[in-house]
């Protein structure tokens, strides 16, 4: 099982636009950063993933899933080194997790959003997953094929 977090200024892309996308999902395109790069590469459809609000909200709003597997990002134009998933939102957080919130619970201290603040697309242990989605409200949260 794999499970990831995006992250997104919501003024940029916001999780109500990534909803209104509906089924077909949205490119997560962008990125240019080589690790982030590299886990949307192991990324496999299905996969699930946290969606983050950076520098406004701080905090983990939505539940996301992989429908695209890696693929030249379109926004790079000819440059081959950058790919990109097309991820759809799945359900909302009952309640935010905030980034106040995940620093402050022991169980969350080796997490890729407390330690590797500027990385755009992380990995999230199947721990941090489900105690993340305790904190948020999902007392049966999804999982990864």
């Amino acid at each position: 099982m794999a499970y990831w977090l995006y992250k997104s200024e919501p003024f940029k892309f916001s999780w109500e636009m990534l909803k209104a996308r509906g089924e077909a999902g949205e490119q997560w395109d962008g990125v240019r950063n080589y690790q982030a790069r590299n886990n949307m590469r192991a990324m496999k459809l299905g996969d699930l993933g946290f969606f983050y609000h950076s520098n406004e909200g701080l905090e983990i709003v939505g539940i996301t899933e992989v429908c695209a597997l890696a693929h030249p990002d379109t926004t790079a134009g000819e440059d081959p080194r950058w790919d990109c998933v097309d991820i759809r939102a799945v359900r909302d957080m009952p309640r935010p997790v905030s980034l106040k919130d995940v620093k402050a619970n022991p169980k969350l201290s080796n997490m890729s959003l407390v330690t590797s603040m500027r990385l755009s697309v992380q990995p999230v242990t199947e721990a941090e997953w489900l105690e993340v989605c305790r904190m948020g409200g999902l007392d049966d949260p999804p999982k990864s094929p």
